[in-house]
C-alpha cells in the first residue's frame, strides 16, 4: 500500500521552521511519495483512506545515534550509578565478547521496536565490535532486521585500530584491527549494503569510536580520506565528556574540534555524537563547516555528563539532530523520551526562552535527514517521501491541552502510534509492529539477559 489519503488528523507539525512548521490536517500519499497537503481533501474513487482523527501528524523520526547491541544491557547493576569511562568498562565493554548471534538478533529486534512505536523510521546504528572470535556476520544481520521492520538503516561502521584499557585489567582487551583491514571491510560493507539514492534504505558510514581513543593520530586523515573516496558519510563520538577534552589539550594542546579540523574530520558529510563538552568556538567552527551533531540528551543526563549547547548550534545556523544513544545508557531508548528530554534539559538550564517544542521535533526529523544525506525525508512537503507518523494524543496525559499540535512533544510518556510508513509503506499498524509477537520477543530478551549474566558472573 502506497497510495492512500490521511484524513481527519488536529493538524502536522512539518519539521520545518517558522510558520511553515505548522500543516495541514490531511495528506494524500501517491506511490509512496507526498502528493498533497491540504484541509478536508475529497476522497478520490476507490481510494484508501487511513483515520487520523485524533492524531497528530509527523515526518517519520530519524534517530542518529544508537547502539543496537545495547539493547540487552539496560540497568546492569554494577553500571547504573557510574560516569561515562567507568559505566563503558562495566557494561559495554565487559559484555562484547559474550554477544553471540542470536544475542544481537534479540538485542537488535528489541531496540527497532522501541524505536518504530515511538514514531521512529529511520535509524543510524554505530556497531563497533568487530571481531574474528564472531561466527556470524554482523551487518547481514543488522541489515536484515531492519528490512524486516521496514525501516531506513544506516549501519556506522565503527571499530578500534588502537585498544584502551581501563582501571580493570581483567576486562578483555577490545578487539583491533589494522587500519588497512578496517578500510577494507568497510569498503566490502559499503560495496554490500550502501544504496547511493536520495530515498536509500540503506546506507553505510565509516565510524571509527572515537577519534581520540579508537584511532592513532596519523591515520586521522587516512580514514577520512577513505570515507569520502567511497562517497560516504564520517560519525565518532566526540566530547562526551571532559575526558576527551583533557586528552587533546595534553596530547595536542588543542580542544577537540579544532584539533579535528587539522585532521580533515570536519565538513557537511561529518557528525559527531554527544559533544557536551564544546565552547563557544568550537560550536562556530562546527556551524561554519558544516559539521552535524546527534543530540543525545537523555544518555548523556543518564550517565552525568552534562547538556550538549545543541540549541547554541541551532542558533547559529549549525545542524542539530536528535538521538537516543545506547540503551545501556538510557533504559527508555525511544525516540518520544528523547523529545521530551531535549525540550526540559535546555529549558532547566537555560531557561523557556532557550528552545521551543517544534525546535525539538525539526531536529528530530529534518536535522537527523540533513545529517545522513538523506534529503528526501524529515519533512512533510509535497514531493517528499512518504516516511510519516501518526501519534494519537487520546491518552489521559493529552488531555486538556489547548495546543494538541506539539503534545508529542511536551508531554513525555508512551507513545501511541496508531500508523507510521516509510515510503508509503506501513512500519507500524494499528498501534503494532506487523509480524512481531513482543511477548515472545519479551521471553527471548529475558533468557539473553540471564545469559549475559551467567557469562559475566
Amino acid at each position: 500500500m502506497t497510495d492512500f489519503l490521511i484524513k481527519g488528523a488536529i493538524g502536522s507539525l512539518t519539521g520545518l521552521k517558522g510558520e511553515a512548521a505548522r500543516g495541514a490536517s490531511d495528506i494524500r500519499v501517491r506511490a509512496g511519495k507526498i502528493a498533497a497537503m491540504g484541509e478536508n481533501l475529497t476522497p478520490e474513487a476507490g481510494e484508501q483512506v487511513i483515520d487520523a482523527s485524533g492524531c497528530v501528524i509527523t515526518p517519520g523520526m530519524v534517530n542518529t545515534h544508537h547502539h543496537l547491541f545495547q539493547s540487552v544491557m539496560k540497568s546492569v547493576p554494577s553500571g547504573m550509578n557510574e560516569p561515562l569511562n567507568t559505566w563503558l568498562r562495566l557494561v559495554p565493554y565487559t559484555y562484547w565478547n559474550k554477544l553471540t548471534e542470536e544475542n544481537l538478533r534479540v538485542s537488535a529486534t528489541i531496540g527497532m521496536a522501541e524505536l518504530a512505536l515511538s514514531g521512529a523510521t529511520t535509524v543510524a546504528d554505530h556497531h563497533y565490535f568487530y571481531w574474528d572470535g564472531y561466527d556470524f556476520d554482523v551487518p547481514q544481520i543488522l541489515f536484515e532486521i531492519a528490512e524486516q521492520f521496514g525501516m531506513r538503516y544506516v549501519l556506522c561502521r565503527g571499530g578500534h585500530t588502537k585498544t584502551r584499557r581501563f582501571d580493570d585489567e581483567t576486562i578483555r582487551p577490545l578487539p583491533t584491527e589494522t587500519l588497512d583491514g578496517m578500510i577494507l571491510s568497510v569498503e566490502d560493507t559499503k560495496n554490500r549494503f550502501h544504496q547511493v539514492e536520495d530515498d536509500a534504505m540503506r546506507r553505510v558510514v565509516f565510524a571509527p569510536t572515537a577519534p581520540t581513543f579508537s584511532v592513532f593520530e596519523h591515520e586521522l586523515k587516512e580514514v577520512a580520506a577513505a570515507a569520502r573516496s567511497m562517497g560516504i558519510r564520517l560519525h565518532s563520538h566526540l566530547s562526551e565528556n571532559m575526558g576527551y577534552v583533557d586528552y587533546t589539550m595534553e596530547h595536542y594542546g588543542k580542544r577537540p574540534v579544532e584539533w579535528l579540523a587539522e585532521h580533515d574530520w570536519l565538513g557537511p558529510n561529518v557528525w559527531f555524537a554527544h559533544l557536551v563538552e564544546i565552547d563557544e568556538r568550537e560550536v562556530s567552527i562546527l556551524a561554519e563547516t558544516g559539521t552535524g551533531m546527534a543530540h543525545c540528551p537523555q544518555a548523556n543526563a543518564r550517565l552525568g555528563s552534562g547538556i550538549a549547547p545543541a540549541d547554541a548550534l541551532d542558533r547559529l545556523g549549525g545542524t542539530v539532530s536528535l538521538a537516543v544513544d545506547g540503551a545501556g545508557a538510557n533504559e527508555a531508548a525511544d525516540m518520544v523520551s528523547a523529545l521530551y528530554s531535549a525540550f526540559c534539559v535546555h529549558r532547566a538550564s537555560k531557561g523557556v526562552k532557550s528552545v521551543a517544542a517544534e525546535d525539538i521535533l525539526r531536529w528530530a526529523t529534518a536535522g537527523g535527514a540533513k545529517v545522513l544525506g538523506l534529503p528526501t525525508i524529515g519533512t512533510l512537503e509535497v514531493g517528499k517521501s512518504a516516511d510519516i507518523a501518526l501519534f494519537d494524543i487520546s491518552a489521559p496525559r493529552h488531555m486538556g491541552q489547548h495546543d494538541p499540535l506539539i503534545s508529542p512533544i511536551v508531554s513525555g510518556g508512551d507513545a501511541l502510534i496508531r500508523h507510521s510508513f516509510v515510503n508509503g509503506k506501513h512500519v507500524v499498524r494499528d498501534y503494532a509492529v506487523p509480524g512481531l509477537d513482543l511477548g515472545d520477543l519479551g521471553e527471548k530478551a529475558r533468557s539473553v539477559v540471564a545469559d549475559l549474566q551467567k557469562g559475566a558472573a
